[in-house]
């Protein structure tokens, strides 16, 4: 990794080490508690789960990435990080319900994670790209794309319940009723003016 990458205002190479320690050690600590769910740390009858080692490594980044700034350990700490973050985020469901490792709140916490940093990092790498795509969009096209989401979305509603959705119908109600102001308002200024007699 140059100097220059270093030194810039974000680090894509370091960014990408810790997601990637993260991604192997959140799988690695998810796939070992699967396969041998019965092996557990006891100490002095209290069972030391990983996290509280996660958070330990987290710190130890941490502090290290205060007290010694130096270019050749920047890629040490974004894996020490990376690492850390898995083991801890292997367990936030079991944080989160105090007792249910199972939790179904890891692998939300797990895809959120992952999206922010895919996100984050296009918007930091190609903001200038993203701004000249995004602005030059009308009023109406904005509308549209959010009248289509929310109707898009509603859908997701109808699906969860078996009768009616009482989330799902004014969302519908809304992505319709935005696209269909849309439509009109589009095709009122298309019209041609009548000539005149």
């Amino acid at each position: 990794m140059s100097r220059d990458i270093l030194r810039g205002p974000f680090r894509h190479g370091l960014t990408f080490i810790a997601t990637l320690a993260f991604v192997i050690s959140f799988f690695g600590s998810r796939l070992f508690a699967t396969l041998f769910p019965s092996t557990v740390l006891m100490q002095g009858g209290i069972h030391l789960h990983h996290f509280w080692y996660g958070i330990a490594l987290i710190s130890v980044a941490g502090w290290m990435g205060i007290a010694w700034r130096n270019e050749r350990l920047y890629r040490l700490y974004a894996v020490l990080y990376g690492l850390g973050a898995g083991f801890v985020g292997d367990e936030v469901g079991l944080l989160l319900t105090f007792n249910n490792y199972q939790s179904e709140l890891t692998y939300l916490f797990f895809i959120a994670a992952i999206s922010f940093v895919i996100i984050a990092t296009l918007f930091l790498r190609y903001r200038a790209q993203l701004k000249e795509e995004l602005l030059k969009l009308s009023f109406r096209e904005r509308a549209a794309m959010i009248g289509v989401y929310l109707t898009g979305f509603s859908v997701f509603f109808f699906f969860l319940s078996s009768g009616v959705s009482l989330v799902g119908i004014p969302l519908a109600l809304a992505g319709l009723t935005i696209l269909i102001m849309t439509y009109a308002r589009r095709r009122k200024t298309r019209a041609p003016a009548s000539p005149p007699s």
